[in-house]
């Protein structure tokens, strides 16, 4: 039996399908843009080392969610994650947004970092990726019971950590 070897259009297509919605999920875990590209580029270069076959779409998204999240668990629990603030960053969050969304997108982001690490996964792809409570359930490898859980539970940390934000 033979192994079919994906195309290069192939693998780009798939990393354009995925990237964003990685590197978003990646970004709220670790907190560090440059940190959450590393940890996306680990996850397509494991994907191309096992050469991992898929029976539809949704089974790929699952397959790379769940391990982008292993992976980012994997930094923060090794302390890989640097905890120094790179000096670009620094003149990013120095210099105020222009784009108002860019501006939103910061907040929400500071605030999701406040939720615990359990809740947030279940929390950006139901709420900001907008898969279903059942396609967050698998992606994740829980129960949907367990979804709608943590999805309350983040609601509730989310709402914690706004009111504490307000002055």
């Amino acid at each position: 039996m033979s192994i079919i070897r994906n195309t290069k259009a192939d693998i780009a297509a798939i990393y354009e399908r995925n990237a964003d919605t990685l590197f978003r999920l990646a970004l709220s875990y670790l907190q560090c843009s440059a940190d959450a590209q590393d940890a996306v580029q680990d996850v397509f270069a494991l994907y191309l080392k096992k050469t991992k076959e898929f029976t539809d779409t949704s089974h790929e998204k699952a397959w790379f969610v769940r391990v982008t999240v292993n992976r980012c668990l994997d930094l923060l629990r090794r302390k890989k994650v640097r905890n120094y603030i790179p000096i670009d960053e620094i003149a990013e969050t120095i210099a105020q947004p222009t784009d108002e969304k860019a501006a939103l997108a910061a907040e929400v982001n500071e605030y999701l970092a406040k939720i615990p690490e359990k809740n947030r996964a279940a929390v950006v792809l139901h709420y900001l990726e907008g898969y279903s409570v059942e396609e967050t359930a698998e992606m994740l490898g829980i129960s949907e019971s367990a979804v709608k859980m943590r999805l309350s539970r983040g609601r509730e940390a989310l709402k914690s950590a706004m009111e504490k934000g307000k002055l």
